[in-house]
């Protein structure tokens, strides 16, 4: 076997950043694409109510709420693979801003009661057992986090996310 030198020159380190930006950008855009088209049938402009009865008796009405400061409204299952990454992140933020949760197909209030007592989350949460809050919402894929201010949706994204992400969506809600 002859071994022949091949005739690429190496990348210069401004064709590897220009590189870098480019996989970068695309991905950002693929990520922000699939992020919209999974979640485009959420209300943004008129917002349906989120009234009920948290788990721990707690009355809710999550419009309200979201007069005073930004609202984190967080729809998941007990089952749902991606919320055991983003669950444990939604309850850390409940320390420091409004978290409601929203439990869909899970079960009776006492095995999401209990579910949340075992792992030890303290966060508001609905149980949405006949998923009525789930379909006014249009909500289809979870983990799904909303950020409500004011009344009016003004951020959605679904999948698993980062406490950065939440973070910057909590704070540019405010402004």
């Amino acid at each position: 076997m002859i071994r022949t030198k091949s005739k690429a020159k190496p990348q210069t380190k401004k064709q590897k950043l220009r590189s870098a930006l480019l996989y970068t950008l695309f991905a950002a855009v693929v990520v922000f694409g699939v992020d919209y088209w999974r979640t485009k049938d959420v209300p943004m402009q008129n917002v349906p109510p989120m009234v009920g009865m948290s788990l721990s008796g707690k009355p809710i009405d999550v419009i309200e709420m979201s007069k005073k400061e930004p609202v984190l409204v967080y729809f998941w299952t007990t089952w749902c693979v991606a919320c055991k990454f983003v669950t444990p992140v939604v309850d850390w933020f409940s320390s420091s801003y409004p978290v409601v949760g929203v439990s869909l197909t899970s079960g009776k209030d006492e095995r999401v009661r209990r579910y949340m007592n075992a792992k030890g989350y303290s966060y508001d949460n609905i149980n949405d057992t006949e998923g009525k809050i789930a379909r006014d919402w249009g909500i289809s894929l979870t983990p799904t986090l909303i950020v409500i201010n004011d009344g009016k949706v003004t951020s959605v994204t679904s999948g698993i996310t980062t406490p950065i992400g939440i973070a910057a969506r909590l704070w540019l809600a405010k402004y």
